[in-house]
């Protein structure tokens, strides 16, 4: 007696999932539409960001218009311009380490 296998739907070949996703022209055009959105989205980042900075550069000129005229009226007034002292603005620095082992905690 032969044995016979029982196959089902499942079991039906098919070209499908075959084919290059690059190859199917909907595909394409659907990644072409995408990266376009993409480049517009980021321009207009770009663009914001670019007028943010604008908008702080004119604010540090306006601070500095500002700045010239209290120190001519104070001038005007007969009082001395202060004059910086030798050292910078200093960095903060990190905390030293108290530890060099593991995270612990003191209670």
């Amino acid at each position: 007696m032969i044995r016979r296998i029982m196959r089902g739907v499942q079991d039906i070949k098919t070209l499908s999932g075959r084919a290059d996703d690059g190859t199917i022209p909907y595909k394409a055009y659907m990644k072409l539409s995408i990266l376009e959105m993409e480049k517009f989205r980021r321009g207009k980042e770009k663009q914001n960001a670019l007028e943010k900075v604008r908008k702080i550069d004119q604010r540090f000129q306006d601070i500095e218009v500002a700045r010239q005229e209290i120190f001519s009226a104070m001038e005007a007034q007969g009082v001395r311009r202060p004059v910086p002292g030798p050292r910078g603005p200093e960095e903060p620095k990190a905390a030293p380490r108290s530890t060099t082992g593991p995270f612990k905690i003191r209670y």
